[in-house]
């Protein structure tokens, strides 16, 4: 009787009856691909007439005379280090990477879609078998599914020198420009090796080594998306001519 009692009290009291609301998940879609700058931040495009990289040139040219600097880009990764560095610690860490690859950039990881570049038509479905396929059998859409599935793993893992990650959407081959940075591989990336990763891909940028960029030179380096949302095939032979994180230097 006793217990009995103490359920009753238990579920009558108000703490008990009161439900706590879950926090609303909030879904961000993108409809167009981003351009990634060289430091990793994207910039989306709200309309299709948008210019996403002149976007991101404007912002990192702070003295707007048309040229970006050195200087400049290693103040514009001063500027977004400060947007990744949420604890105000002086450093990336772990979980502050994480939160750049999963909320600021998913469009970085391995297995995202390629997406369409603003004014890309949307890309015709292809037709099944009973629309003209070669293969008359009933299960000739599910084998197209699987093909097209397996295509595009290949391509996302960066076999045969398929573009992959953030180097689909930036100007340099970086699937993941941020820890990239890490030079010394300790999985924290300091403020000094986030600047110091700018000078050497504003050096990479600069092909002509004139010490200056222009918003045309940087257009012409701009990958070319295919219309379908489907990575390019590449010979496993083909010449590397795509720009690259530099080694570190030997010893």
């Amino acid at each position: 009787m006793r217990i009995a009692i103490l359920v009753v009290a238990m579920l009558a009291s108000p703490a008990a009856a009161q439900v706590t609301p879950k926090a609303p998940i909030t879904v961000t879609g993108h409809q167009w691909a981003p351009f990634i700058s060289p430091m990793g931040e994207p910039f989306r495009a709200r309309t299709a007439a948008d210019d996403t990289l002149a976007d991101w040139f404007a912002k990192a040219d702070r003295n707007h005379d048309g040229v970006l600097t050195a200087d400049e880009m290693v103040a514009d990764a001063e500027r977004f280090f400060a947007t990744l560095d949420t604890n105000h610690d002086g450093q990336i860490d772990p979980d502050e990477l994480a939160q750049y690859e999963y909320d600021i950039a998913p469009d970085v990881q391995v297995m995202s879609k390629t997406r369409r570049l603003p004014g890309q038509p949307t890309p015709v479905a292809r037709r099944d078998s009973a629309e003209g396929s070669d293969d008359d059998s009933a299960d000739a859409p599910r084998k197209d599914r699987r093909r097209d599935r397996g295509d595009e793993m290949v391509a996302s893992l960066g076999i045969g020198g398929a573009l992959q990650g953030a180097a689909r959407y930036g100007l340099l081959n970086m699937p993941e420009p941020v820890a990239a940075a890490d030079a010394d591989f300790n999985r924290a990336i300091t403020l000094e090796e986030f600047k110091a990763a700018a000078t050497a891909r504003f050096e990479l940028l600069d092909r002509t080594h004139q010490g200056r960029l222009t918003l045309a030179q940087l257009e012409a380096m701009r990958p070319v998306l295919p219309a379908d949302g489907k990575r390019p095939k590449r010979k496993a032979d083909a010449p590397d001519v795509r720009i690259g994180n530099p080694l570190p230097p030997g010893k």
